[in-house]
């Protein structure tokens, strides 16, 4: 048992809250490195994994909540790489009010901004920028809608910033750059000095990568993409439109960030990708986004369709595929979730085979391309959703025990 962070208290607690989930048929970590995981049972104390394995000694009776699972799989919440905020639900983009609430029914626990774009009257001058980055740090942080986790305040370049700037922007919570190509800074060599100075404050960085998107942004070929050297060479696939194969090949080479594939890509593009990273036996590098809201809308399954899409045509195993919209991504965004493990945050996911499906389980559905039923999500050990609204009707149902008081 671990201390209440409120009160103190080494046992139970108004504030102390204890989940158990058992009786699973597999464990997906999110790990590259061991995706999957042999064990019964996953504990949960104050939105900590407390514990992982036998479900001997473990005692049942002083959790808030029991999940029996009834053989379903678990894994750790989606973290969608790539996305445009506003303010809280709403996308002036795709005019759209419950955007990150559709998206969670998808699986996402966890969000992060490519940088706030689509705001109406976004400023672009020195103190607007930074002053709309830490704006929209705060309004996510202090509350998150419909319970996703917003990494967001991602403020574009602007060719007045200095590092001052990138300090102090650090001290005030600014953990992300926007996409760089998108904004004032046209020239690769300013950008590629700014990101620097952005990356000695802990800051990461992710380029705009591909042809134009919005009028806002540039094409960014794979020369420009080198000379920054960014953290993330943001969707390498196109966004929408990608660069040929050989300078897909290129930066795959070149390039020593992780790549992003993103859902509002070319499809064509993200096989590509993936095939030279498996090539170069990089497949950690890999990170999935969706690039929403967008023009093309807010694919809800975004992530999801991804995973099928990398596991099903890619020929990628589908609990590696898993961890490329997971443990990757929480790796370079430098987040302590996104592995199912102790210590990390209890973003979780229980899913199942769709019902009517023709595959037994859930990584053998993804793999054969058709997505899994999600019964429940639970983001800091707590339920926000027992099933999903967009995933498919599920052919298991997990139990799940609430105690009463």
């Amino acid at each position: 048992m671990i201390n209440c962070p409120e009160c103190g208290s080494g046992g139970l607690c108004v504030k102390y809250y204890k989940v158990v989930i058992h009786n699973f048929d597999v464990l997906v970590t999110g790990d590259i490195s061991q995706p999957l995981r042999d064990a019964e049972v996953i504990v949960s104390e104050n939105g900590v994994i407390t514990f992982i394995g036998s479900a001997d000694g473990v005692d049942f009776s002083d959790a808030q909540v029991v999940i029996d699972a009834k053989n379903s799989t678990v894994l750790p919440g989606l973290i969608d790489n790539h996305t445009h905020p506003a303010m809280s639900e709403y996308s002036p983009r795709s005019g759209n009010h419950n955007w990150i609430w559709h998206s969670l029914q998808g699986g996402v626990t966890s969000m992060i901004s490519a940088g706030e774009v689509h705001v109406p009257g976004l400023p672009t001058d020195r103190v607007g920028t930074i002053a709309m980055a830490i704006a929209s740090q705060r309004s996510y942080m202090n509350l998150r809608p419909s319970g996703v986790k917003m990494e967001a305040g991602a403020p574009l370049l602007n060719d007045d910033f200095t590092k001052e700037d990138f300090k102090m922007m650090a001290l005030q919570g600014i953990r992300h750059l926007g996409e760089v190509g998108i904004g004032p800074v046209k020239s690769a060599e300013r950008a590629a000095e700014q990101v620097r100075l952005a990356r000695q404050e802990g800051i990461v960085s992710i380029t705009h990568t591909g042809g134009p998107s919005i009028a806002a942004s540039q094409r960014m070929g794979a020369e420009e993409v080198l000379e920054i050297q960014p953290d993330i060479v943001g969707h390498i696939n196109g966004g929408y439109t990608a660069l040929a194969p050989s300078a897909i090949r290129c930066l795959c080479e070149g390039c020593l960030g992780a790549l992003e594939i993103v859902h509002n890509g070319n499809e064509l593009a993200a096989i590509t990708t993936l095939n030279y990273a498996r090539e170069l036996g990089q497949l950690s590098r890999i990170v999935l986004g969706t690039d929403s809201p967008a023009g093309c809308g807010v694919p809800a399954m975004g992530l999801l369709r991804t995973i099928a899409l990398l596991s099903s045509f890619g020929g990628v195993p589908p609990e590696v595929a898993i961890c490329f919209a997971t443990g990757n991504t929480a790796k370079v965004r430098k987040l302590n979730r996104g592995i199912l493990a102790i210590g990390k945050e209890s973003d979780i996911l229980i899913a199942c085979p769709p019902l009517g499906g023709t595959r037994a389980t859930v990584l053998s559905s993804l793999e054969y391309g058709d997505l899994p039923s999600i019964s429940a999500i639970l983001i800091d050990g707590r339920i926000v959703q027992r099933q999903s609204k967009n995933s498919p009707p599920p052919s298991i149902v997990p139990d799940i025990k609430v105690a009463m008081g």
